[in-house]
């Protein structure tokens, strides 16, 4: 290769349709730029629609939002609707008997189930909920169930998809992702969104937390909250080689290499991978505080319970309250909460587990001034079945199977009207009959609660504008305050 041409710098995309066809990229270049100023004079253009990826500075949502962060305990593998927040008791009633309502289901199920706990009413709303969310309930006023969801197919993944990222099929941006794309970040020495879980997950499940075709730096960060030594919980935290100012050093001179390159070149990738670079340095200092609970006092530490899931929830509000966006709390890896078996049993101390905790973020909230700035949401991918589910022998196995017709999700907190049930499922629990309600349109309250119409918040990639919402969603107006 002649050496010479080494010596001429690459240019970028925008240089060569200057120099090249006498200029006549250069004009059809102009005229899309125009397109574009006339939908930004429409008011169709996205808050962060240019954004290459660089900078996730706080931004201004369409409209000013009730709610300025997202909390989600994420119940991995489908609650019960029917042993949780959707009371039915035409299953004491035909207990044992065929039920007038039974829809096809992945396994064999068999007779009504009814629940073996307690329902009663809470606060002055009387909302009614199980025994073992008691504490939990001690809210009620606060929480509106929405008993009429329903997602696309009773199989984990695809759901779990479709709850995460708003698409059951196509890996895209996160709910989390798509927040950060609009607010930007409050506090730039943290991560604006963080996913927790238990003893990790398989790294298929980072779908439901990625970016997607996001710029990078949407992307949320995974963290395993059993581990409490800051080295563990975050990984590569300190440096085994260089000290603080040595690495702050290398860090400007890095950025000044790279700064150089980006001069010739428009690269969102690299964009990401600097901002990354830059975070990582600035965590040091800050997430090592942040994700330390030791500093809290006695009596907090004990209202959020023992155990990791206390921990990791009491990790939570100390994120949010430092300006962390959204934060994603999985409850369990394997899907625990998949009880094709003994559902009594695993579910009492599956909700034994997140009951104290949850309450107790509640409250905490409140006695901050943070509960009313604050989107608080529950659920899982689907619903269980009512009716109980049969081994291959025919014999019950006194579990559920999975149910996409029909579940319930709550929402509190950031400008939700609490004390109130949103729809409702058949009277054994089994399809949404009543306001039946879509993922998408869970995900268009989530992002108007936030400031933002769910319609106008795009991204262009691969020549259309992608949203969360797809081409459906509705805001669940009745919900709000």
């Amino acid at each position: 290769m002649d050496r010479t041409m080494m010596r001429f710098p690459q240019i970028t995309r925008r240089s060569l349709l200057e120099r090249s066809g006498m200029g006549m990229g250069a004009l059809a270049l102009a005229g899309l730029l125009s397109d574009q100023h006339a939908r930004d004079i429409r008011g169709e253009s996205t808050v962060a629609e240019r954004d290459t990826g660089g900078g996730i500075g706080a931004k201004s949502p369409h409209f000013p939002g009730r709610a300025k962060r997202v909390i989600q305990f994420f119940l991995n593998g489908g609650p019960s609707h029917v042993d949780t927040f959707d009371p039915k008791p035409a299953l004491t009633q035909f207990a044992g008997q065929p039920a007038p309502v039974n829809l096809t289901t992945e396994r064999k199920t068999g007779a009504a189930f009814p629940s073996p706990f307690a329902f009663r009413k809470y606060g002055e709303s009387g909302l009614e909920i199980s025994e073992i969310f008691a504490k939990t309930a001690a809210h009620a006023d606060d929480i509106a169930v929405i008993r009429s969801m329903y997602a696309q197919v009773p199989n984990h993944e695809p759901s779990l998809m479709l709850m995460n990222c708003g698409d059951s099929v196509q890996p895209r941006p996160s709910v989390g992702a798509w927040v950060m794309y609009g607010l930007g970040a409050e506090n730039q020495n943290l991560p604006g969104f963080v996913a927790m879980c238990p003893s990790g997950l398989p790294i298929k499940d980072s779908e439901n937390w990625q970016s997607g075709f996001l710029p990078g730096v949407y992307q949320g960060t995974y963290i395993d909250p059993q581990h409490q030594q800051i080295e563990k919980l975050i990984e590569n935290i300190r440096s085994p080689h260089a000290s603080v100012a040595i690495q702050k050093r290398q860090l400007e001179l890095l950025r000044g290499l790279n700064r150089e390159h980006q001069e010739t070149r428009v690269d969102a990738r690299l964009e990401a991978r600097i901002h990354s670079f830059e975070l990582a340095f600035r965590m040091q200092t800050e997430a090592s505080e942040a994700f330390d609970v030791t500093g809290e006092p006695q009596h907090i530490q004990e209202m959020y319970g023992a155990g990791v899931h206390a921990r990791q929830t009491l990790i939570a509000r100390r994120l949010l309250e430092r300006g962390v966006r959204y934060v994603q709390l999985w409850h369990g890896a394997g899907q625990p909460w998949d009880n094709h078996t003994e559902i009594e049993k695993t579910h009492r101390q599956l909700a034994g587990q997140i009951d104290q905790p949850i309450a107790a973020l509640m409250a905490d909230l409140k006695q901050r001034g943070m509960f009313d700035e604050t989107l608080i949401i529950w659920g899982g991918e689907f619903g269980r079945t009512p009716t109980v589910e049969l081994g291959g022998d025919g014999k019950s196995q006194l579990g559920r199977d999975h149910n996409h017709y029909g579940f319930s999700v709550w929402m509190a907190g950031g400008g939700i009207r609490g004390g109130m049930a949103y729809g409702a499922t058949d009277d054994f629990g089994f399809k949404a009959v009543e306001k039946p309600t879509s993922v998408h349109d869970l995900h268009a309250t989530i992002l108007h609660q936030l400031g933002f119409d769910h319609e106008r918040l795009t991204y262009r990639y691969a020549g259309r504008d992608f949203r969360l919402t797809d081409v459906h969603g509705q805001v669940l107006r009745e919900i709000l305050t």
